[in-house]
C-alpha cells in the first residue's frame, strides 16, 4: 500500500510538473509579442531597423512624446477621441439592443421565435466581412461615408446577432419570478425593469463590454468607411503611419490597450458570471 500510494503521489507530482511547463511554454509564447512591442515603443531610434535581434539598442520616451505632440501628420489625440465617440455610442445602443432581443427572446413565446433563432445561429457562421460591399452602399446611399455615427449605427445593429449568451442568462431567472409580480399587478416593463434587469448585471456588464471592445480594435469597417484622416480611428490611423515611425506605432499600440486593460480589471468578476451562466442554457 504505501509503494503505491509513493508512486501514485510521485506520477501525480510529475504530470503537475509537466502541466505547469507547458502552461509556462504557452503563456510565454503568447506574451513575448507584448513584451516585444512594449519594449519596441520605447525604441530611441524610432525605426525597427536600428534593432539588434528583437529588442532596440537604445531606450527613451520620445516616441510617446511625439504621439501626443507632434500632430500634424499623424494625429493621434484626435484618432483617440474618435475611437472612444464610436466605441462608447457602439457600446450605450449595442448594449440596450442587444439586451432587449436577448430578453424577447427568452421571455415571450411568439410564432416567429424558432425561425429567428435558427436564421441568426446560420447568419452567425457566416464572417461578417462578407457584406462589406453591401454596408459600403448602404452607407452611400444613407450619405454615411465619412460620419463616426455611420460606425456607430453599423456596430450597434450588428450586435444583437450575438444576443444567445444574454437570452442564456435570462433563461436561468426563474419565470415564477415574473409570474408572482404580475400577479401583485406589475406591468411587462416593470416586470422587465424593476426585477430583471437588477438580476442581470453580469450579463449587462459582459454585454457593455464585448460591444466596447469591438469597435475599440476594429480596423476593416473605418477603413472602409472613413476617407478622411482627422475622422480615423486609431487603428486606421497606426496602419497609416511611415514605416520609419515604428517606434510611434508601437507606443500607440501600447497606449490603446490600456483602457482595454483597466476595464477588464475591474469588471473580470461580472464579465466571467455573466459568460458562465449565459452559457448554461442555450
Amino acid at each position: 500500500m504505501k509503494r503505491k500510494a509513493k508512486h501514485f503521489t510521485v506520477g501525480r507530482a510529475l504530470d503537475t510538473g509537466v502541466t505547469y511547463i507547458l502552461l509556462l511554454a504557452v503563456a510565454f509564447i503568447f506574451f513575448f509579442p507584448c513584451l516585444w512591442l512594449i519594449l519596441a515603443s520605447f525604441s530611441k531610434s524610432g525605426t525597427i531597423y536600428s534593432f539588434e535581434g528583437f529588442f532596440p539598442t537604445e531606450y527613451s520616451l520620445a516616441s510617446f512624446k511625439r504621439l501626443f505632440t507632434d500632430t500634424a501628420m499623424y494625429n493621434y489625440p484626435k484618432w483617440f477621441l474618435n475611437t472612444l465617440f464610436v466605441a462608447a455610442g457602439s457600446c450605450v445602443l449595442g448594449t440596450f439592443l442587444t439586451i432587449l432581443t436577448a430578453y424577447t427572446m427568452s421571455r415571450f413565446e411568439f410564432g416567429a421565435r424558432k425561425p429567428i433563432m435558427k436564421t441568426t445561429m446560420v447568419l452567425g457562421m457566416f464572417p461578417s466581412f462578407m457584406g462589406m460591399i453591401a454596408v459600403y452602399l448602404l452607407m452611400t446611399q444613407f450619405n454615411l461615408i465619412n460620419h463616426l455615427w455611420g460606425l456607430i449605427l453599423i456596430y450597434s445593429a450588428g450586435a444583437p446577432m450575438g444576443y444567445l449568451t444574454q437570452k442564456g442568462f435570462f433563461d436561468t431567472i426563474p419565470k415564477a419570478i415574473d409570474e408572482a409580480a404580475r400577479i401583485d399587478g406589475a406591468t411587462s416593463f416593470q416586470v422587465f425593469t424593476k426585477i430583471n434587469l437588477p438580476l442581470s448585471k453580469p450579463i449587462i456588464v459582459y454585454t457593455a463590454l464585448s460591444s466596447f471592445t469591438w469597435p475599440w480594435s476594429d480596423f476593416i469597417l473605418p477603413k472602409l468607411l472613413l476617407k478622411e484622416k482627422d475622422l480615423y480611428t486609431v487603428a486606421v490611423g497606426l496602419m497609416s503611419l511611415d514605416e520609419t515611425e515604428f517606434a510611434r506605432f508601437a507606443a500607440g499600440s501600447v497606449f490603446i490597450a490600456v483602457p482595454i486593460v483597466i476595464l477588464y480589471f475591474f469588471l473580470v468578476k461580472d464579465m466571467v458570471n455573466g459568460m458562465a451562466a449565459g452559457a448554461v442554457k442555450g
